[in-house]
């Protein structure tokens, strides 16, 4: 069993990866994005599994309202061992250098501060509609560039839900659907029209829950062809969808930037 001491990501075995999916990855449809399955050693996999805390463990932040309902942490504090090495090392130059292959994107700066992501978890009926994420950070005010998702769900069936979905442009169709099982990573470019989320709400059995881990990467400044004002969550309507106004919390939590 590895500790929480050893490097888990060999710079030989990155560089493979990234020389072997940047092609895929900078064509990929509907926007920029790779699906490796089993990405950590599986013991490094197991071991993050194993201290993801329950719901009713730590205080998880709770955010749910008609377009969200999910819980998230980014309290390093309430982290296990492992998942604080490994997001350590998801953070550090060696994968930095990954990235920047992987994608193309050049200068790229890890998130100390873990801002709208860390661990994810939902529950049975929990959901996160269509949204492009923010784009800048609200302490660092750099450029948001990249999300890094990896899933931590064994023995997850079709019929659970949960898939993440990618959409187009144009939000006419979802062109990528993607199962949340374990070991997943899923790595996408961040921009006004990187379209995702899951809007349906999970029915995995009750106790059950989606589990996953968020990483996001920024850059100090864009291409000129990206450049917005600076927004917080921009959720997106399916065709046919219906939505409430949002309340006065909701739109103040949106303000500082969460989902």
């Amino acid at each position: 069993m590895k500790t929480a001491a050893t490097f888990f990501f060999k710079p030989e075995t990155l560089n493979l990866l990234a020389e072997k999916w940047r092609d895929s990855y900078r064509t990929a449809r509907p926007f920029p994005h790779v699906v490796m399955d089993n990405f950590l050693p599986e013991e490094v996999a197991e071991g993050i599994l194993e201290e993801f805390p329950a719901p009713n463990r730590i205080e998880w932040l709770q955010l749910k309202h008609n377009r969200s309902k999910k819980l998230a942490s980014q309290e390093e504090t309430q982290l296990g061992d492992f998942t604080r090495a490994l997001i350590h090392q998801f953070n550090s130059s060696v994968f930095m250098n990954f990235l920047e292959t992987l994608t193309g994107i050049e200068g790229l700066i890890p998130d100390p501060h873990l801002w709208g992501g860390g661990l994810h978890q939902i529950e049975r009926g929990g959901f996160l509609g269509i949204h492009a994420d923010f784009n800048k950070h609200p302490r660092l005010k750099l450029d948001r560039r990249l999300n890094l998702l990896l899933y931590l769900n064994k023995d997850w069936k079709e019929e659970y839900g949960g898939h993440l979905q990618l959409w187009n442009r144009d939000m006419s169709r979802c062109e990528v659907k993607l199962l949340p099982i374990f070991n997943r990573c899923v790595i996408f470019s961040t921009t006004d029209f990187s379209f995702h989320g899951h809007p349906e709400p999970l029915t995995c059995p009750e106790g059950w829950t989606r589990k996953s881990l968020a990483l996001y990467y920024y850059s100090n400044g864009r291409p000129p062809e990206e450049i917005s004002g600076e927004h917080s969550t921009l959720y997106q309507r399916r065709p046919g969808e219906k939505w409430k106004q949002p309340t006065l919390a909701r739109r103040i939590l949106r303000r500082l930037g969460f989902p």
